[in-house]
């Protein structure tokens, strides 16, 4: 009789908490989009690992970028945008 193996998910852990001068501000735009889809909804602690101290952290440092209008609220007005631009 043969056996399965199981799938063993890889333990998740937060970025922030592993790399202390990984900085964590509305400034850094390639840091932020990592954990926003693109549709523009921000992605679970769950899914991404992150700790539930940086989460809360990173959900206002997103909402910052947004007003700053340093991040995109949803696809539609990044289409919008390129679309003037052009």
């Amino acid at each position: 009789m043969a056996f399965k193996k199981k799938f063993t998910p890889r333990k998740k852990f937060c970025r922030f908490c592993a790399n202390k001068e990984l900085p964590l501000d509305f400034k850094r735009n390639d840091i932020l989009r990592d954990f926003i889809t693109e549709r523009g909804k921000i992605i679970a602690r769950r899914i991404t690992g992150t700790c539930a101290k940086h989460q809360r952290r990173l959900t206002v440092e997103i909402k910052r970028a947004r007003q700053m209008a340093l991040l995109y609220y949803t696809s539609v007005h990044s289409a919008d945008v390129k679309r003037k631009i052009s």
